[in-house]
């Protein structure tokens, strides 16, 4: 192997700059040369690449977003469009791939490589945690302080003026960030998507708080479940009392990873590069505990969708519960 290429795919992940920069000074390293491809699939479907060198990723360990960009490319889930890129791919003489992304962009990489042979190892990054195979995916860190910290400071506005806000964060099949923020930040309430909502019940306790002298109420819901505005409308028309809405929206995608997220991205950037050294392919690098280890993309992508819908009732039973 003497030359190899890296994408980044999908929604982009606090930390995928310093996966970036750790499979590039890795490869370098190694004697590889090293070429990045824009934006996503698409960079492989149009042939897109730049050379990545030492002085390439200088000072982005701290960036949010990506440098080598990303976007959702349809034409790569076609068979032809995948046959585009495999013959892109042989033409600029790259001998291995990797990709920096989540689920869906695993499965991309799975039939790249099941159909062309291709060596592919996978990096998880998406700041919804919900690859199966690594305890945390880059970005997912990041994105839970982010919103921890807006939801600390809307705590303060809640309480001076003694309202209820529903706060919508990200998450439209997966409840890990509203999971660990309404933990964290001390949430009454929270809507994922792994559960049925009451509002019935939710409006109840809502009452029977305030007979009890609690003022303030924070809700925390996953965008997947419904908006916040809407939670907000039938909370006011239920209980009477005045109900307020904010969306976090796209601040939880960005901002400068936090420690954790660039240990994990270099830890996991670096063993991708080995992994594709080694002869492997058709994987993805992933970390449980401290111990890294590679699994198939195939048990990936089937096993993030069981991933997706399983609740972590430990910790939405212990929301309830503090919340009393």
């Amino acid at each position: 192997m003497r030359k190899i290429a890296l994408l980044t795919s999908g929604g982009d992940a606090p930390g995928m700059n310093a996966a970036v920069r750790s499979v590039v000074r890795t490869a370098i390293c190694q004697g590889l040369e090293t070429v990045g491809a824009l934006k996503g699939y698409q960079g492989l479907v149009n042939a897109d690449f730049i050379p990545l060198q030492l002085r390439s990723v200088s000072n982005i360990i701290n960036r949010g977003g990506t440098i080598l960009k990303t976007a959702r490319c349809a034409e790569f889930f076609e068979k032809e469009g995948r046959k585009k890129a495999n013959e892109h791919l042989k033409k600029n003489k790259i001998d291995g791939l990797i990709v920096i992304g989540g689920n869906g962009s695993f499965c991309g990489a799975h039939l790249l490589a099941l159909e062309h042979n291709f060596p592919v190892i996978g990096v998880p990054g998406t700041i919804d945690n919900d690859i199966a195979g690594t305890d945390f995916s880059i970005g997912s860190d990041t994105a839970v302080n982010t919103a921890l910290e807006a939801i600390d400071k809307i705590r303060d506005t809640v309480s001076s003026m003694e309202r209820i806000f529903v706060v919508e964060v990200m998450g439209r099949k997966e409840g890990y960030i509203a999971l660990r923020v309404g933990l964290a930040g001390g949430a009454e309430d929270v809507l994922i998507p792994q559960t049925e909502y009451d509002i019935e019940r939710m409006c109840e306790d809502i009452s029977k708080g305030r007979k009890r002298g609690k003022v303030s109420w924070i809700i925390v819901v996953s965008e997947g479940v419904a908006g916040s505005k809407d939670v907000a409308s039938l909370i006011e028309e239920l209980t009477g009392f005045e109900t307020r809405s904010i969306t976090l929206g796209h601040i939880q995608r960005g901002g400068s990873p936090t420690a954790i997220d660039r240990i994990l991205a270099s830890r996991l950037g670096a063993e991708a590069v080995k992994a594709l050294l080694a002869g492997e392919r058709d994987k993805m690098v992933g970390m449980t505990g401290e111990t890294i280890k590679l699994i198939d993309f195939s048990s990936a992508c089937a096993q993030g969708r069981e991933k997706r819908n399983k609740l972590d009732k430990e910790i939405y039973g212990l929301i309830r519960v503090l919340a009393t």
